[in-house]
């Protein structure tokens, strides 16, 4: 086989090598940020290759990266588990959250709006109240994260947002404990109207403040389910 030949087959192997391993985390991703591996269980390449229907190398390649991101934990001599998250984690990942968030609130409320923006704000909180209405709760954490991805994305910081992504997957563990508490915290609704309303706005000072109270609420929900949980 001439040599631009055989680069171009071994390219081509290996874009499709990547390509795979990508389609596999993206899966597995799926799968973890929906609570269907609970925390603490162990996640095996064998188990996984066979479910998937793929090799065990695009697997391993796959829980690696997860791992890079924080969504699972490699223990050695051991394997790969799910995280078990305590208070000290769930404290830390609303600690990053509020810095990042802050300084996406910031810039947009400081900038040209965005085109877009507000209307999917509303929206965004409009299928939240229907969410809550009926009780679907897991339908009300992944429109909270919603929300919050549209501030960042309006940001318009490429960095932010690859930081943002990663703690955004933990918050989605932490936000798994309560998809099925009942009720969800009845001023959650109020909250998001009151900060589409700032970031609308020009008072940053205000808006920083009701986001400040927004992630103090949260983390003394998320706590308190982690305790119940863990009884």
């Amino acid at each position: 086989m001439p040599h631009d030949a055989a680069s171009a087959a071994l390219s081509s192997a290996q874009v499709s090598r990547r390509t795979l391993a990508a389609q596999v985390v993206e899966r597995i991703r799926s799968e973890l940020l929906t609570g269907a591996f609970p925390p603490g269980s162990q996640l095996g390449e064998a188990e996984l290759a066979e479910s998937l229907g793929v090799s065990r190398g695009p697997v391993r390649e796959a829980l690696a990266r997860l791992v890079h991101e924080g969504l699972l934990l490699s223990v050695p001599h051991r394997g790969v588990f799910v995280p078990l998250l305590g208070e000290a984690d769930v404290l830390d990942i609303y600690y990053a959250r509020e810095a990042l968030e802050a300084a996406a609130v910031r810039r947009v409320i400081t900038s040209p709006t965005p085109p877009g923006l507000l209307p999917a704000l509303d929206e965004t909180v409009d299928e939240l109240a229907r969410a809550s209405r009926v009780g679907d709760w897991s339908k009300v954490a992944d429109l909270d994260v919603r929300f919050h991805s549209l501030v960042i994305e309006a940001a318009g910081s490429p960095r932010l947002r690859r930081m943002f992504d990663t703690v955004i997957a933990e918050t989605r563990l932490c936000l798994n404990l309560q998809a099925d508490a009942d009720p969800a915290r009845l001023d959650l609704l109020d909250e998001h109207r009151e900060l589409a309303r700032l970031i609308a706005g020009d008072d940053v000072d205000a808006a920083l403040a009701t986001l400040t109270q927004h992630f103090e609420e949260a983390t003394v929900t998320v706590r308190k389910r982690l305790r119940a949980v863990r009884r």
